[in-house]
């Protein structure tokens, strides 16, 4: 078990090594970048007076010149070329893209991922800030996809093809069909103040006097914001789980050894959770730290948006629509780092499950 733990750990590096290089290539092929969006706001207001610190030094008034010069960008007439240069300094875009690339890998592997060029804080900082909101959805979000899936898919696996498993059928074909996002719409049409009633808040996590509140009254308002939140992503993640448990269970139901418990008298029950249950949970349990990444870093993108919830997904989103690279490469190395990691854990819970899997007699 060393011996793979280490293979599959040596195959970290060259996996994300590919996607960063895939990413910064399709990055940088993108049209727009902050150099971009420099340029234009001096297009727009003649001068900029830049507010906040960039790369770590403050950028006084910059004033457009009338002598007009070629550029690579867009809208970058009137500007002279040492003007552009300056303004490719101040954001790192002085230097080769292959050598832009190397210094930031360089830089990630020593965990420094630098600062947000349109915020006075660092990445790092950044994402621990933002980490409980999104860890607060992906954690209730995670538990209650379980808690539901679990139990209704053991139950259409004992009644499959009855009249409960066709009804319950239509529950899992709306999960399938309907994505978290419109579903989250749906609520706040219903019961956020759209055409309904209007029971829960639209922004935040807290309320803005939380502070103030007593414990019971922030655990009971901490609940009250979080409720449509996670209700949208459950109904996108249950349909999935379930029908993988029922799967599971109808697979391991039709195998000999059940058969033989129940020639021996077993009741239905301890064949079903003495014998079925264990190696039918295996693929589901042993998931979970996948399905949580899933969750955590990828479907709570949109419902952190539209709720206003300023976690992981609404900075994902913004730094893509600012091109704040830092935020975006910083973020995405670190979770998808932090996501092989959890597929390697998910791996060794199988070892930890069912002792008879042995992944050390098998190649990489």
């Amino acid at each position: 078990m060393t011996a793979y733990i280490l293979r599959r750990l040596i195959l970290i590096i060259p996996t994300l090594l590919g996607i960063m290089v895939i990413n910064f290539i399709i990055v940088q092929a993108a049209p727009g970048g902050p150099v971009d969006r420099l340029i234009a706001q001096m297009e727009a207001h003649g001068s900029v007076e830049a507010t906040s610190r960039i790369g770590g030094g403050d950028m006084g008034e910059i004033t457009m010149p009338s002598d007009e010069t070629s550029s690579q960008y867009r809208g970058a007439q009137g500007l002279s070329e040492d003007l552009i240069k300056e303004i490719e300094a101040l954001y790192g875009f002085d230097k080769p893209a292959h050598e832009r690339f190397f210094q930031m890998m360089g830089n990630y592997i020593m965990f420094d991922f630098g600062e947000s060029f349109y915020r006075d804080e660092t990445v790092f900082n950044l994402v621990l800030e933002k980490m409980p909101v999104s860890i607060s959805l992906g954690l209730w979000t995670t538990l209650l996809v379980y808690l539901i899936s679990i139990p209704l898919g053991i139950l259409k696996a004992v009644r499959d093809g009855t009249r409960f498993d066709v009804w319950s059928s239509a529950l899992v074909v709306i999960g399938y069909a309907v994505p978290s996002f419109l579903f989250a719409i749906l609520l706040i049409v219903l019961f956020a103040g759209g055409t309904f009633v209007d029971w829960f808040p639209l922004r935040g996590l807290v309320s803005d006097n939380w502070d103030q509140l007593s414990w019971l009254s922030r655990i009971i308002d901490y609940f009250w914001h979080i409720t449509l939140p996670v209700l949208a992503m459950v109904i996108g993640g249950f349909a999935g789980l379930t029908m993988l448990t029922k799967n599971s269970f109808l697979d391991e139901i039709n195998k000999q050894y059940v058969m033989t418990a129940r020639a021996k008298g077993l009741t239905e029950r301890r064949v079903l959770y003495s014998h079925v249950f264990r190696n039918a949970m295996l693929i589901v349990v042993a998931g979970f730290p996948s399905a949580f990444v899933s969750i955590l870093f990828t479907g709570s993108l949109l419902i952190e948006v539209i709720f206003s919830l300023d976690g992981l997904g609404l900075l994902g989103y913004e730094a893509a629509l600012n091109r704040d690279f830092p935020v975006v490469f910083g973020t995405l190395y670190f979770f998808t780092l932090l996501g092989l990691l959890l597929n390697l854990i998910g791996d060794l819970m199988y070892v930890l499950i069912d002792p008879r899997i042995d992944f050390e007699s098998r190649e990489v």
